[in-house]
């Protein structure tokens, strides 16, 4: 597990913010920045995290933006997830609204 980077987009239609987390126990955790959400972008940062072995895993929350991101990833041999928002766990007593900010 220490050679693997598990990587967080938050994906938009415009950018993609990027955390990644190594795969070691009590690996570092860190803002990776913000990246164009073009295929010519994603190809590069896909790059960026292979450097030196390293395997990548991503994961990000399903939107409005599709799922041309997964299809990218997945074709450029990363492993992805793509978790629906509504099968994402809560903490008791947290909605859906209050975690969008949608809610009181």
């Amino acid at each position: 597990m220490s050679n693997i980077v598990f990587v967080g987009p938050d994906v938009h239609k415009a950018t993609i913010a990027v955390a990644v987390a190594d795969g070691a126990c009590g690996g570092e955790v860190r803002e990776l920045g913000y990246f164009l959400n073009r295929p010519d972008h994603i190809a590069k940062l896909v790059e960026r995290l292979a450097k030196g072995g390293r395997s990548s895993s991503f994961c990000y929350e399903a939107g409005p933006c599709g799922y041309g991101l997964y299809r990218q990833l997945t074709g450029l041999g990363q492993e992805c997830m793509v978790a629906a928002p509504s099968l994402i766990p809560l903490k008791t007593g947290e909605s859906n609204h209050r975690r969008s900010g949608k809610g009181a």
